[in-house]
């Protein structure tokens, strides 16, 4: 009765979320801590809360990286995204002496956003003129633990530097008292933060059913130039479970895994994420996701292989006018 009971607020918990208005709340910055660069974690709709993925977790949930089993895990993904954005992620966990002090992880992120064309107002016909071009880029690095308090519960934390580079651009300065006619001055835009993520993983013992949550990106707020904006911080809640647990008989040497996503963003109502990931024979993975209250998208899907300690993962996403955005992520397990 104790189970039924904690499904049926969960169930009534993520149908809230995925049924709430797709209506904008709030503008924040450094949006690449949003995107999903892992190929695995893209293909089931970034559904990751509750699926153990090595150091992969601290892109998902921190306290996922306590189930890992190997010794070291490095994992290295590639996302070509929309507009000719590029996003390379690396992560590396290291598991000392088999979860009995924990793992320790380490992450970096780094985009690329392309030349962009600077112009500036000024008296011409068309009213503008070029500038020099400019290439921004962003970089994210953490370092993460996660620890298992006992055979069913698991936490986890990182604490990330993330910075974005805009390039450079031409600013007026305001007249003083003694130069009463404005001036321009060429001024550097860049901005940092340091940001926070933690989560907590709990294993049922009911059907293969966990449980986890997890709360990203959590910072104070952040000055640029005269406007202040927060980072995109997110609340989410997961669950997911095996459904061949539901039938024993067919369990042996394939598995079904749904995991289930309800987020709150700072920025967006509540939506959920949902993924499957089919696996045969413990070497070939093919997946799926289902994203609610999304403007450009909703589907995703991809495909992996993994066998002795090495795998190849890749995912395809349709991204309505922006086109498709495609993912490949790498993985030595060892």
């Amino acid at each position: 009765m104790k189970h039924k009971i904690i499904l049926l607020i969960l169930l009534l918990t993520f149908t809230s979320a995925g049924f709430a208005d797709y209506t904008k709340l709030a503008q924040t910055g450094f949006q690449f801590l949003s995107v999903i660069s892992d190929a695995r974690g893209a293909a089931m709709g970034g559904a990751m809360t509750t699926i153990p993925y090595g150091s992969g977790s601290l892109f998902f949930n921190p306290a996922c990286m306590a189930e890992m089993e190997a010794k070291v895990d490095v994992i290295a993904s590639k996302n070509s995204w929309f507009a000719g954005i590029n996003h390379t992620t690396i992560s590396l966990a290291i598991n000392p002496a088999n979860n009995r002090y924990g793992v320790i992880g380490f992450t970096a992120q780094s985009v690329n956003y392309g030349d962009i064309q600077g112009t500036m107002v000024w008296g011409t016909d068309q009213g503008w003129v070029e500038t020099n071009k400019f290439t921004p880029s962003s970089i994210s690095l953490g370092a993460g633990y996660a620890v298992r308090l006992s055979d069913r519960f698991s936490i986890g934390t990182q604490v990330k530097y993330a910075a974005q580079q805009l390039g450079t651009g031409v600013l007026e300065i305001n007249p003083t008292e003694i130069d009463k006619q404005d001036s321009l001055a060429v001024n550097k835009f860049s901005s940092s933060a340091i940001a926070f993520d933690f989560g907590t993983l709990f294993k049922t013992g009911f059907k293969g059913i966990a449980f986890g949550m997890n709360v990203r990106n959590f910072s104070n707020e952040i000055s640029f130039i005269k406007e202040n904006f927060q980072l995109p911080l997110t609340f989410t809640m997961g669950l997911s479970m095996n459904l061949m647990e539901l039938v024993p008989q067919m369990a042996d040497g394939h598995s079904l895994m749904m995991s289930v996503d309800a987020v709150h963003s700072r920025s967006y109502p509540e939506y959920l994420n949902i993924g499957m990931e089919y696996k045969l024979l413990d070497m070939l993975y093919l997946r799926y996701g289902f994203l609610t209250n999304r403007d450009e998208r909703n589907s995703s899907f991809g495909f992996g292989v993994s066998k002795y300690g090495l795998g190849v993962d890749y995912a395809y996403i349709p991204f309505g006018i922006l086109d498709e955005v495609q993912m490949i992520t790498v993985r030595f397990t060892y």
